[in-house]
């Protein structure tokens, strides 16, 4: 194998496979200063340490009807992240909101998913943040079909991960070392279940791969984890507000003998916003001709945070 100019190189780079190339809309690099849409042309240099040392920060932001979901709490989970581990933008923050926009604008679609990716920047293979003289800001743009009415109709199904909770001065910084989620999503395939679901030492929930958690208790009350071992999610938040003028909202350490009384389990994310779990290691959720079945909170919850988020989010 003999090294060859750059025309080459690109030329073959070019050609070369690309799978999930599909599913790339648009797509933004800070070095480049360019939005894209050639998903071919959609890498990341492998010294930037957010690939070999998980050094970085992401958001998984959904659009729906041209508008981007909860812009300014991921932003703001971003402006946190980014202070804990000291990582400077390589614009201000406000530039980095238009240029998110920027992207969702540039895909030409109403619906889509966005993601954003901060990192510590190339320079090095080592581990010293020294390495690297200025962050790198990657913003991409995705295809995404929106969840059938079957979804939530149907539910899901979810089992105690064997994967504990993150160390809590982790948990609430959206970093992008995702293994152990990687191996609760292994855990669901591997049962043939939807959802994994950590619990600590004291068999305390915490959360799921890619989403929070929450209960409806006997009191029918929401109860929802502390925030401690888990990641805030933009869509719990809201989901915490808008029940708060049906119900009763508490945040507390939720052991998981709660789940066998409990009127409901909800599963709370960015793109299918709240989905009902209807069994948990292997047992109907739910009180009498309720259980096993998506309750009425989970199905009244989908409904409204689908119009806090419309008449909340950023219009494109």
């Amino acid at each position: 194998m003999k090294a060859v100019d750059a025309e080459t190189y690109l030329k073959a780079l070019l050609a070369a496979p690309r799978p999930g190339s599909e599913q790339v809309l648009a797509f933004y690099d800070n070095r480049v200063g360019h939005i894209c849409t050639d998903a071919h042309l959609l890498l990341l240099p492998l010294d930037d340490h957010i690939c070999h040392r998980g050094d970085g920060l992401f958001e998984s932001i959904c659009f729906r009807q041209r508008t981007i979901f909860g812009l300014d709490a991921h932003l703001a989970r971003l402006v946190d992240g980014a202070a804990a581990l000291s990582i400077t933008p390589p614009c201000d923050w406000q530039d980095v909101r238009q240029r998110i926009i920027d992207v969702a604008l540039a895909t030409g679609v109403d619906n889509g998913d966005l993601r954003v990716f901060l990192s510590r920047g190339p320079g090095g293979f080592g581990i010293s943040p020294a390495e690297c003289p200025q962050a790198g800001l990657y913003i991409v743009a995705l295809k995404k079909n929106l969840p059938s009415e079957s979804l939530y109709t149907k539910g899901f199904t979810a089992f105690t991960s064997a994967i504990p909770p993150k160390q809590e001065y982790l948990a609430r910084i959206k970093n992008t070392n995702y293994l152990p989620n990687v191996f609760m999503a292994m855990e669901a395939r591997q049962k043939g279940m939807d959802v994994a679901v950590t619990f600590d030492e004291n068999g305390i929930m915490g959360e799921a791969a890619v989403a929070n958690v929450g209960l409806v208790d006997d009191q029918g009350r929401l109860l929802c984890p502390e925030i401690k071992r888990i990641l805030p999610g933009t869509t719990l938040l809201a989901a915490m507000e808008v029940a708060a003028e049906r119900m009763p909202v508490v945040q507390m350490p939720i052991p998981r003998a709660a789940i066998a009384t409990a009127r409901e389990m909800l599963l709370f994310t960015s793109s299918t916003l709240c989905v009902g779990i209807t069994h948990f290691d292997g047992k109907p959720v739910g009180q009498g001709t309720q259980a096993g079945k998506p309750g009425p909170v989970a199905l009244w919850l989908k409904d409204v945070l689908l119009d806090y988020m419309l008449k909340k989010g950023a219009h494109i």
